[in-house]
């Protein structure tokens, strides 16, 4: 057993003694239902803007992301701006569905969903999206945890014992506390995961010589110029203006079948866009809704979505997942740049690691082992970093996930009368179901894994409309939103991988026309919702949405003293949006110099790299706008005084067994 190996097991044992205590600690403090399901509606500023942001950002973040930046170069790197996005779908929603919440007690968003719409249709619809969203993406860290494991202990632990290990720690933190745990366990997992992103960025750099190494060497990989030892340029992969798919987009859109089938890469402007949306989805899905329910008041919202995840994990991603990626060239994860002499092999890992059994999964791990024999310590402590990472998303899924079924099929359909032990006993259940689902799926079939994964985020974004009909469009009717959403749910699993494998869909392929399954759900999605709703007007008691409206108008509306601020905030989202992360960054390859060219660019950084940081900026400052001066996730001017009867006998009776 190595030094480091040793260490990991030091720091991980200490890591989860953490865990175990935050679950005893959150067990104790359980007396309720809404304790256990929602912390009681008490969670702490500081704890939300740490957890929110862990959740947000999971081990895909950490240790997938610098990968995929590594195979597609700064085409990709635009998902970066998913710092922004995701946090975007709270600031549209969070501080309305809070205020929902509080007034009506809802502790589940079916809960909401089925009151508003008066639709059990759609609440079990909202159930199906928390299960979809929850099993394949906990799979996921669950078996990427035991990759982790089994590399970094070189082959002492094997994938699935890791995996299994990881699943009966979160099992018993998330099980005994509930969502008040897995709070207080995403604080330090946030700390973590941004940390450890930071410090294997420095590792690269440092590994590749320097910032001014970085730079030319980034030049030297992207140059056009022929290498006569290869027969090609360094990177053969070129867009259709010639220009390397490191750095620069294959244009606004391709007309092809599949996305992943365009010329230089399936990364154009539309496909950055759409795959935005997809990530939008993260803060739209049932998960965030109870999230939101948890807060003591919408504090919290606005330094969350603009400093944490906006401004601080940005700047981690637009900088030092980039300096990860593309620094891993100059190091000796690709083969052609030590053929070309431009690289120096300080990885040792064979020449390419695209030939490893992990590919670009393989990037991290290997960065976090350059310090096995200078600093086994840190070795150790950045395996947890990636660990907190892929632990942080899944335990607050399968907290979420678990409180839906209880409360939106057992104690709806089942047990109604069902009191606090009995929730919390089904609530724990529920918790240790999801898991065993998500490591069945994780250890009998990984190509399932990876299929079902690539509709959760998709599956979120469909929850939108929805969203927006409770807390904007009292328009949308619950026949428009119930065919909507099953519709949506559908359009997006016959454009991914899921329509070809599982379904023989094959006059289009995954993603057509470059453009993210999430559009193509949205698109239908949509469209069934307006057509639906016209034709339904006035038949799903329209005086009862319209008290959610008048409440939301009195408490959440802009300011009068800033309404005509409005267009302007319209303005600038949709400019952000097409020019940052949409067709318009196409300008964004050549403006600040030629990509073929090292000594035309400005700051001797890549044109496009450079246009990402100006973006980023300035989605920031977009971000600060919405949240804070438009007051889209400010406190209420209003006290929020929770409604306990006048809903109806139903509600009144599940808010009497909900009140200590």
């Amino acid at each position: 057993m190595t030094t480091a190996t040793v260490w990991l097991i030091i720091f991980v044992a200490a890591y989860w003694s953490y865990c175990i205590f935050w679950g005893i600690k959150g067990a104790r403090s359980a007396k309720t239902a809404s304790d256990y399901f929602i912390a009681g509606r008490t969670i702490p500023i500081w704890v939300f803007v740490l957890a929110a942001t862990a959740t947000s950002f999971s081990g895909w973040t950490f240790m997938g992301h610098p990968g995929l930046v590594y195979r597609d170069g700064f085409q990709y790197a635009y998902a970066s701006f998913y710092a922004i996005t995701i946090p975007f779908t709270g600031v549209m929603f969070l501080k309305r569905q809070w205020i929902i919440g509080k007034r009506f007690g809802f502790i589940t968003p079916g809960e909401m969903f089925a009151d508003y719409y008066s639709s059990e249709a759609i609440r079990i619809l909202t159930v199906i999206v928390a299960l979809i969203f929850s099993v394949p993406y906990l799979g996921l860290q669950l078996r990427a945890s035991g990759f982790l494991f089994n590399v970094l202990t070189d082959g002492l632990l094997g994938v699935e014992a890791g995996m299994w290990m990881l699943s009966i720690v979160v099992i018993i933190y998330v099980a005994s506390g509930g969502l008040r745990a897995v709070a207080y366990v995403d604080t330090l997992q946030c700390l973590l995961l941004a940390g450890g992103i930071f410090v294997i960025g420095l590792i690269t750099l440092n590994a590749v010589g320097g910032w001014t190494v970085l730079q030319e060497g980034i030049g030297k990989l992207t140059s056009p110029e022929i290498i006569p030892a290869l027969g090609t340029a360094i990177d053969p992969k070129r867009t259709p203006d010639g220009f390397s798919h490191y750095t620069a987009i294959p244009g606004v859109i391709q007309f092809v079948k599949s996305g992943p089938s365009a010329v230089g890469g399936a990364w154009t402007g539309v496909m950055c866009l759409t795959y935005m949306f997809a990530l939008m989805g993260i803060h739209s899905s049932p998960a965030f809704t109870m999230w939101a329910f948890a807060n003591k008041n919408p504090r919290p919202f606005a330094p969350q979505q603009v400093w944490a995840s906006s401004a601080g994990i940005g700047f981690i991603l637009i900088f030092f997942t980039a300096i990860q990626g593309l620094g891993a060239h100059l190091i000796g994860a690709d083969a052609n740049a030590l053929t070309a002499g431009i690289a120096k092999d300080v990885l040792q890992i064979g020449g390419n690691i695209m030939e490893t059994p992990g590919k670009q999964g393989m990037l991290v791990p290997a960065l976090i082992h350059l310090l096995a024999d200078t600093a086994p310590w840190l070795v150790g402590l950045l395996a947890v970093c990636a660990l907190a990472a892929m632990q942080s998303t899944g335990a607050a899924y399968m907290s979420t996930a678990g409180g839906m079924l209880t409360r939106d099929l057992y104690k709806r359909f089942i047990n109604p009368e069902a009191g606090h032990g009995t929730q919390k006993l089904f609530g724990r259940i529920g918790v240790v179901i999801i898991c065993g689902l998500a490591l069945i799926v994780a250890t009998t079939s990984k190509d399932a894994l990876v299929l079902l994964g690539g509709l959760a985020v998709a599956f979120g974004f469909q929850m939108w409309p929805a969203i927006a009909g409770v807390c904007y469009i009292p328009w949308f009717t619950r026949q428009g939103i119930a065919v909507g959403l099953a519709l949506g749910l559908v359009a997006v699993m016959m454009t991914e991988s899921v329509g070809v494998k599982w379904f023989g869909i094959t006059a289009w392929g995954r993603w057509p026309l470059t453009m993210h399954s999430a559009f193509w759900g949205m698109l239908v999605n949509m469209g069934a919702v307006m057509i639906i709703s016209a034709m339904t007007q006035g038949s799903d008691n329209p005086e009862h949405k319209k008290k959610f409206h008048d409440f939301l108008a009195e408490t959440a509306s802009v300011p009068a003293a800033k309404q005509g601020l409005k267009p302007l905030a319209w303005i600038v989202t949709i400019v952000w949006f097409i020019f940052a992360i949409g067709p318009g960054a196409v300008i964004g390859n050549t403006i600040f110099g030629n990509p073929n060219d090292a000594t035309t660019w400005m700051f001797g950084m890549p044109s496009i790299w450079v246009w990402q940081i100006i973006w980023w900026f300035l989605g920031v400052c977009m971000m600060y706008l919405l949240a804070y001066h438009m007051q889209m996730s400010t406190m209420p001017e209003t006290d929020i005084v929770a409604l306990v009867e006048d809903i109806g006998d139903v509600k009144k009776a599940r808010l009497d067994t909900d009140t200590p």
